[in-house]
């Protein structure tokens, strides 16, 4: 079995967990590889333990049986730029806050590895989409893609942008707002509904445009099928305005047209039985509680 382990910070706090997950991966005579960077954080630990390192441009390929994200939901979206389309199975374990993607606790770390040794999970497809910018210039060095949602935004400025929308070159609207987002089934529990947008199964054959903060107020979230492609055109006071991958932002030139899709590979998340979505919406909303007392 081959396991490759990321991360962005690691705290002290942390080091018993990872204790336990190398512990139980040793257990099974794995072979761990670590991110070349997280290395360097995680100091005192045996790099005996380390098969070897990886970065984002080399050391992964479609042989590892597993990517364990180390932190929480913000370094499960930076994970999917190292397994690309590579098809190895993700698992976050959740150092963070909050924990929609990064969903298995750090505390029980030991199931990581024990239950997916025993089958106790399934294998979640994820729908990504991707921008196309029709520039000379990369402005995302290659990695065109997003789980969770491409969002155009104004920049550096109080006044509003007008986002021309077509989906599949018929006009929808032009959305007199802060921005736009566009946001796939697993993005649908980020930025999207705390802009007000619908809640989607991450099964669900689905995009939603949810405005932010729209100053036309009959603007509403809209899902639309998954293989509709989107055209936009911004205008502005500025000059520019942002566009963003999840967390990944560039600076572009008003009037440009962005295209986003549907991405053509998905992204395998690990879901276990004992994690599942509808637990983590329960848990994470309170739903099911009665919060009057």
């Amino acid at each position: 079995m081959k396991v490759a382990i990321y991360g962005q910070t690691f705290q002290d706090e942390d080091r018993t967990c990872m204790l336990e997950l190398l512990d139980e991966l040793q257990k099974i005579t794995a072979e761990v590889y670590i991110e070349e960077k997280f290395i360097q954080l995680v100091s005192g630990f045996s790099k005996d333990l380390f098969k070897g390192t990886f970065s984002q441009s080399e050391g992964l390929d479609s042989t590892f049986d597993m990517f364990v994200s180390f932190g929480g939901d913000g370094t499960m979206l930076r994970a999917v730029t190292y397994i690309q389309d590579y098809g190895i199975p993700i698992v976050g374990v959740n150092t963070g806050r909050l924990g929609f993607l990064s969903t298995f606790k750090k505390e029980s770390v030991r199931k990581l590895v024990t239950e997916f040794v025993s089958g106790h999970y399934t294998v979640e497809e994820r729908t990504l989409v991707e921008v196309e910018l029709n520039s000379d210039l990369d402005e995302f060095n290659g990695l065109n893609f997003a789980l969770n949602e491409v969002t155009v935004s104004r920049k550096d400025t109080t006044s509003m942008i007008t986002v021309e929308t077509y989906l599949n070159n018929e006009y929808l609207t032009s959305y007199w707002s802060d921005g736009l987002i566009v946001s796939t089934p697993t993005g649908s529990t980020g930025y999207s509904l705390s802009c007000g947008g619908p809640v989607i199964a991450p099964s669900a054959k689905a995009l939603v445009l949810t405005p932010i903060a729209p100053h036309n107020l009959n603007a509403r979230p809209l899902v639309i099928s998954d293989d509709t492609e989107i055209r936009l055109r911004v205008s502005g006071r500025e000059q520019t305005h942002l566009v963003s991958l999840d967390s990944r932002i560039a600076d572009i030139p008003n009037g440009k047209e962005i295209k986003i899709k549907k991405s053509n590979f998905t992204i395998k998340m690990i879901e276990y039985t004992s994690e599942s979505f509808l637990k983590t919406l329960r848990n994470k909303l309170l739903w099911g509680e009665d919060r009057r007392n």
